[in-house]
């Protein structure tokens, strides 16, 4: 007998194993799953990595468990490495155990240690009822906590995730559900018993509750299109924060420099008049588009992951249509937890500044605009990232303060419109708030139509420049901070809780 016919038992009693967990939870329960418009957890890393990329671990844990309800490994995405982990819920609801727990560990463990993104697909009902203690052991959550401004940490919800596995997504750079997803602290069974309400999944933690909580970022269609949502947001992204941003080849025109004159349709002279902020986004930055994060949560600020001359950027723009670019509570969260994970990853911020400040009023208020606010304003000022800022209208007291219009904020450059106005309040505010009579008001506005050209004459912007040159004076300057990283990328901070 060869030594390779002394092998073949062993071999084929380990592909036995492999195929058992390659079968999930069972052809009937897997059909099942397919039925319903989804893909099994296996296709679902399958979409996600390269073709053939895909390395597992923990095949075998749970024995007669397939995988013990979760499939997980290392694979490339664009030919970058990653780590991936997709709970399986034709297994066993896609619970957990301390297999399971055991592999979420480690491929968060693994994530840190070679500084490469953790990518978690959720459709799970949490902690599985086992005879086995966990004692004095680890949780995953300590791992997937450790990610966070280390590694792109993002997590798509793909079903129905409860309990301690959808824990990770609150701690996400990156969260996106498709129409079939519902996140919550405990299903619909346990809040009956709990409080005695009757909910359904879809009122409880659906896309509707989830997107307006700002728990979940983006909404897809299906899983196909949350997997390559995912993939497109890593593309903006170094593997960790110890590594710069690509940028793409710059031989495309779309990349080189060129002058914007749409702008001086889009955006009318008469700050009175309203534009749609996403027009100037589409002229501005490279073709064809731009990747916007919670589009529906927090729509007063607009933030956007772009390319300017093959850069990728981070964009923090005001939106006019919406509450007339006033910043309320969810625009600052929403801000705040983007600038952090963009500064983390070294992404260039470009705030482009149209707003008539934070946003008053007794609701607003009550919702905590001075907090949220006091926290994108921090999250701002403490980033040390590349930051560039054009008013392109207005923007007032402190809501000109957190689109980083303020002296000595480590601005690599600064520009405004001629024209722009400024101040602690508009013209029209101060006038009704000191009874000033008409001459006096006429005065006040007529400062106000002049405080660009004031504030240019004390250096209080680098430049005043036609609309026309907005993308020309936004990528010189950004060309000229990037010769700066001489040194090598290094974590600057961690991001916090997604509001």
């Amino acid at each position: 007998m060869t030594n390779a016919q002394g092998w073949k038992a062993t071999i084929e009693d380990l592909d036995n194993r492999r195929q058992h967990a390659h079968g999930m939870g069972g052809p009937e329960k897997v059909a099942k799953h397919h039925a319903k418009g989804k893909l099994d957890a296996r296709q679902r890393v399958a979409r996600f990595l390269d073709p053939g990329s895909f390395q597992e671990i923990g095949t075998l844990v749970g024995g007669e468990i397939a995988s013990d309800g979760i499939v997980v490994g290392s694979g490339r995405v664009n030919g970058n490495p990653v780590m991936v982990g997709a709970e399986d819920f034709t297994t066993m609801a896609g619970t957990i155990a301390p297999g399971s727990n055991s592999k979420r560990y480690r491929i968060a463990e693994l994530a840190v240690r070679n500084k490469v993104p953790l990518v978690m697909m959720l459709e799970g009902a949490g902690f599985r009822a086992t005879a086995h203690a966990y004692g004095r052991t680890p949780t995953d959550l300590l791992a997937q906590a450790q990610c966070s401004g280390q590694v792109p940490l993002i997590t798509a919800v793909l079903g129905s995730s409860a309990g301690h596995g959808a824990l990770v997504a609150p701690i996400s750079d990156f969260t996106v559900m498709s129409k079939q997803g519902a996140i919550f602290t405990a299903g619909p069974p346990v809040v009956k018993e709990s409080t005695g309400e009757t909910i359904t999944k879809e009122d409880l933690g659906g896309p509707a509750t989830a997107i307006a909580s700002g728990v979940i970022h983006n909404l897809a269609d299906d899983d196909e299109a949350a997997i390559d949502d995912i993939r497109r947001y890593l593309s903006y992204f170094p593997s960790s924060a110890w590594s710069y941003p690509p940028s793409l080849a710059a031989d495309d025109d779309d990349n080189e420099k060129r002058p914007t004159t749409e702008l001086l349709d889009i955006i009318a002279r008469d700050s009175r008049r309203v534009y749609d902020m996403h027009d100037v986004l589409d002229v501005v930055f490279d073709r064809p588009d731009y990747f916007e994060v919670q589009p529906t949560f927090g729509p007063a600020i607009i933030c956007a992951l772009a390319h300017l001359g093959g850069h990728p950027v981070a964009v923090v723009a005001n939106q006019p249509q919406v509450l007339a670019g006033s910043i309320n509570s969810d625009a600052a969260d929403k801000a705040a937890h983007f600038i952090n994970v963009a500064d983390s990853f070294h992404l260039p911020l470009i705030f482009l500044a149209d707003n008539p400040g934070m946003l008053p009023g007794s609701a607003s208020e009550r919702a905590g605009v001075l907090r949220s606010g006091a926290r994108m304003f921090a999250a701002q000022t403490t980033s040390s990232t590349i930051k560039l800022h054009v008013t392109l209208r207005k923007a007032y007291g402190f809501g000109s303060m957190v689109m980083s219009l303020i002296g000595f904020d480590s601005q690599a450059a600064t520009f405004a419109y001629p024209g722009a106005t400024m101040g602690a309040m508009s013209a029209a505010a101060l006038s009704r708030a000191s009874n000033a009579k008409e001459d006096v008001s006429t005065v006040l506005r007529e400062m106000e139509l002049e405080a660009s050209y004031r504030s240019a004459g004390h250096l209080g912007f680098d430049e005043l420049i036609n609309p026309a040159d907005t993308r020309n004076a936004l990528l010189g300057s950004l060309e000229l901070a990037l010769r700066g990283r001489q040194a090598a990328a290094q974590p600057v901070l961690r991001t916090t809780i997604t509001p």
